[in-house]
């Protein structure tokens, strides 16, 4: 189901200041004319100004020998949340995604897992999706309870790709996928990348082409591993996917939704209006972004409670 969210009401002083936040993000920490390691400290910074949800314990670990960080409520119930970051495959890390996935923990009361994986230009395609199938192998063989497999922007493609990978090595699959903007058309094909180039505050063309560049080093942009929309998407575990009416990677979540849905997959699209890209990352500055990530949990929930009993 493909269901346009209207406004939700709240001050609009605060989805405007969200939005020159955004505006601000994308020009001092996405854009391509900064270089990649001042990019990566900045949004870091980012994560640890941003407020997290109180109750939620958080400790450094590594997880499938990668860098992560847990998350653990006071009393969680079974189950796991693995999450993939985003930051256009060059940036972003669990750190500077600490809020936002211990706001995830705490809604789902699940623990969560956030992992640093491999990233361009040190390491090009398919090294993250590599790592993500790796991270997700372990998730399915050693943890008690469902498991959700969540992951924004660049980390909401590699989450699919990594599924995807399993899928074909007879591997084991997440309960459920939960995709925030996910990019996962690096060809950049889709009509909003040019309809909405003014509506969206973070993300510019330019700097999605330069920013694919460097993590595709001279692959195919339709490649699987890089843009799973071109995958064979059959046999994947029902997907919920998020985006913003106002962001330029609309119609990757609009046209995944279609291709779920010819598979026969379980999905459902939300289009939130007025919204950019990964406005959930602005919880609890915008109405618009706790309310959005509790559909995700009142919509999900079901699917990870099958396997609790």
């Amino acid at each position: 189901m493909l269901e346009w969210i209207g406004s939700q009401g709240g001050l609009r002083l605060r989805r405007h200041l969200g939005r020159r936040i955004a505006r601000k993000v994308g020009r001092s920490m996405l854009s391509r004319h900064s270089p990649v390691q001042v990019q990566r400290a900045r949004m870091d910074h980012g994560g640890d100004r941003l407020p997290a949800p109180r109750g939620v314990a958080i400790e450094r670990i590594r997880y499938a020998g990668l860098p992560a960080l847990r998350f653990a409520p006071r009393q969680p119930e079974p189950g796991l949340i693995l999450y993939f970051h985003g930051g256009g495959y060059s940036r972003g890390s669990a750190r500077s995604h600490r809020p936002l996935v211990a706001r995830l923990s705490a809604l789902f009361n699940l623990r969560a897992v956030s992992v640093d994986y491999r990233m361009a230009p040190e390491h090009a395609c398919p090294a993250a999706v590599e790592d993500g199938a790796v991270a997700l192998a372990l998730a399915c063989t050693e943890e008690d309870g469902p498991l959700l497999l969540a992951g924004d922007s660049a980390g909401g493609g590699l989450a699919l790709a990594s599924v995807i990978r399993q899928r074909d090595a007879c591997g084991g699959l997440p309960d459920a996928l939960y995709l925030i903007s996910p990019w996962i058309d690096l060809s950049l094909s889709g009509d909003s990348v040019k309809t909405r180039a003014g509506a969206d505050p973070m993300l510019t063309p330019a700097n999605l082409k330069a920013g694919a560049e460097l993590y595709l080093r001279g692959l195919d942009p339709r490649d699987a591993d890089a843009s799973p929309l071109y995958a064979d998407l059959t046999d994947l575990p029902p997907v919920f996917i998020q985006v913003g009416e106002d962001e330029i990677l609309l119609d990757d979540s609009v046209r995944l939704h279609a291709a779920l849905e010819a598979a026969r997959v379980d999905t459902r699209c939300e289009v939130w209006a007025g919204m950019w890209h990964d406005f959930q990352l602005f919880a609890p500055l915008i109405s618009e972004a706790d309310a959005s990530l509790k559909r995700a949990r009142d919509w999900l929930k079901p699917h990870l409670s099958a396997n609790q009993a």
